[in-house]
């Protein structure tokens, strides 16, 4: 059994990954860390779990590094992961990040993206970016396997890079009309108390945010930038609905094959997409929404062509906490491990 260690377990990202390692066939949480809490029963922060994991949180300085650990994940913000990755690496231990820490691979890459959220952009485990992976792994489950950090991809990343990497590739649509407008439940802000996020606040309420600045822009332009063979850019423009989970990004390129229709579009993505099992593309006359991804690890890609416009139109859903976050974790955990691809999150959709 893979032995994981939960670091930042008493977040969303936490509860998600516990959730999928419970019911997975060849992984064992064995550590529940957090900086809140410590000493009471994970089980009791989130009820939930009662049954299922009893295990106490423990204090990050409580943490041991003597190989009991196959893998650890760090759901925690910013600049906690680079400060556990020597002692993993130290110890044999193979480390996914949910933060920004390691999806960038150069000194100069993640300087520019620190600068963008406000950090200090020198990365305080420079070194070890060598032995890292972008974990977004239907791009990369090539490169995951030999990896020793993961940096798990951000959730409007996943959900707008999925959705455009196939027009992308196959240039099917102009680099320089590339817009991404994408709206996230109220469960991407994670948990925190905040006026912003009062249920009074978000009822029937919506609002854009970070225009022009969102951290995840730099994740989409990087790895859509590989696929096209230069740097480009993309508007991605961010907002806040009243949902508790999800993600539909709803993405937009100016065609540029002459006669290209919906039926054409749809057998590139579905070919580009063919043996990736978590993702579905529907075409033009089917329909797509979050709840057909809902509590899954699925991302659903509806392909539409507007002959008027010339534009290529896709809307991408998935669920922000689980493709978005913790699924991918997981998938790239199999990866490392050399473990089916989909153990542990072959499921359906919340229904209804």
């Amino acid at each position: 059994m893979i032995k994981a260690r939960v670091i930042g377990a008493g977040g969303y990202g936490g509860a998600g990954i516990l959730d999928l390692l419970i019911g997975h066939p060849e992984a064992e949480v064995v550590d529940v860390v957090d900086v809140e809490n410590v000493g009471m029963p994970i089980s009791q922060k989130f009820p939930h779990l009662k049954g299922f994991c009893n295990l106490v949180i423990t204090s990050p300085d409580e943490a041991k590094w003597d190989g009991g650990v196959d893998v650890v994940f760090t759901a925690t913000p910013d600049g906690v992961g680079m400060r556990y990755a020597k002692q993993c690496l130290e110890s044999g231990t193979k480390l996914v990040d949910f933060s920004g820490d390691f999806r960038f691979d150069t000194a100069e890459a993640y300087a520019q993206y620190a600068q963008r959220i406000g950090r200090d952009p020198g990365h305080k485990a420079l070194d070890l970016l060598q032995y890292s992976c972008y974990g977004l792994a239907e791009l990369h489950r090539q490169e995951i396997p030999s990896a020793k950090i993961v940096g798990n991809p951000g959730c409007f990343a996943v959900s707008t890079i999925l959705g455009l990497a196939p027009a992308v590739k196959a240039g099917l649509i102009d680099l320089d009309t590339l817009i991404c407008d994408a709206k996230t439940g109220v469960s991407g802000a994670g948990i925190k108390p905040s006026p912003t996020f009062h249920y009074p606040s978000r009822y029937e309420n919506m609002n854009a945010y970070k225009i022009a600045g969102h951290q995840h822009c730099m994740e989409v332009e990087r790895e859509l930038g590989l696929l096209a063979g230069h740097e480009l850019v993309v508007t991605l423009t961010t907002q806040v609905i009243p949902l508790a989970r999800g993600i539909m990004s709803t993405l937009y390129g100016r065609i540029v094959r002459d006669g290209l229709s919906a039926q054409d579009v749809f057998e590139i993505y579905e070919g580009f997409y063919r043996g990736s099992k978590f993702v579905h593309v529907v075409p033009q006359m089917g329909a797509a929404s979050n709840n057909d991804v809902r509590g899954s690890n699925f991302c659903v890609l509806w392909v539409n062509v507007d002959p008027r416009t010339h534009q290529l139109i896709v809307v991408s859903h998935i669920d922000n906490l689980v493709k978005g976050q913790a699924g991918s974790a997981v998938q790239n955990m199999n990866l490392l491990f050399g473990l089916d691809e989909g153990a542990g999150l072959m499921r359906p959709a919340f229904y209804p």
